[in-house]
């Protein structure tokens, strides 16, 4: 009986001491390792790759964000601010802080196949708003210029960037509402326009909020 016990107590100190050292080791100095090393070598990516703006935090080149207009009295989906580049469709995403808020709702794709009469209506209804909303004085949208990006989501629902297609179909739309010119407008997209990582993997891009955040800052100095 006495060994019985004795084996019992030896054991169960032998795992508390395991469990002590287990819990310091890997709850405690391993985070501390990794957390400061991210820190040293990679505090922008470890921070969630902010964008700030004025001092401030405005988003993240990561997450995208929607520009909206205020929601109106009866409404169940805000209208799009068009004097802002717009981002991919999404019914996931809040308003954005260069307006005034930000507020994340959902991420998620559809999962709907192709044929699906849903998104069928749905691509139709994007298309058709996406002619309406960039057509302007001297310019107007046809069917063959949109991009697919235009009028559907990404898998996630957040993507932050479009394909430099989508942001030069809204190029006359921004300058007219903006009272800048085509080519001022166009200069800046192509200057937020990143190539393919590494120079092969993925397509061309361009950020949103960065491009909205020289937009305004354009404006602001006009």
């Amino acid at each position: 009986m006495n060994n019985s016990v004795t084996n019992t107590a030896r054991l169960f100190g032998a795992g508390l001491r395991a469990l002590l050292v287990l819990t310091v080791v890997c709850g405690v100095l391993y985070p501390l390792a990794v957390t400061g090393i991210a820190q040293a070598l990679f505090h922008h990516k470890a921070n969630g790759s902010e964008i700030r703006s004025e001092g401030k935090v405005v988003g993240s080149e990561l997450i995208g964000q929607r520009y909206d207009l205020p929601l109106k009295k009866g409404q169940e989906t805000p209208q799009p601010d068009l004097k802002w580049f717009q981002p991919r469709p999404s019914n996931g995403l809040g308003t954005n802080t260069v307006n005034t808020q930000y507020k994340l709702l959902v991420s998620g794709a559809t999962n709907l196949a192709a044929d699906n009469p849903e998104l069928v209506k749905s691509v139709k209804e994007a298309q058709t708003a996406v002619i309406k909303d960039n057509s302007v004085n001297g310019y107007r949208v046809k069917p063959s210029d949109i991009p697919a990006d235009a009028v559907t989501s990404s898998g996630s629902g957040l993507d932050p960037d479009i394909s430099p297609q989508y942001a030069e179909l809204q190029v006359h739309r921004i300058a007219a509402k903006n009272h800048l010119s085509v080519g001022q407008v166009r200069k800046l997209v192509e200057d937020h326009t990143e190539g393919r990582v590494a120079g092969f993997m993925g397509e061309p891009r361009v950020n949103v909020l960065q491009l909205n955040l020289a937009l305004r800052e354009l404006t602001e100095k006009g």
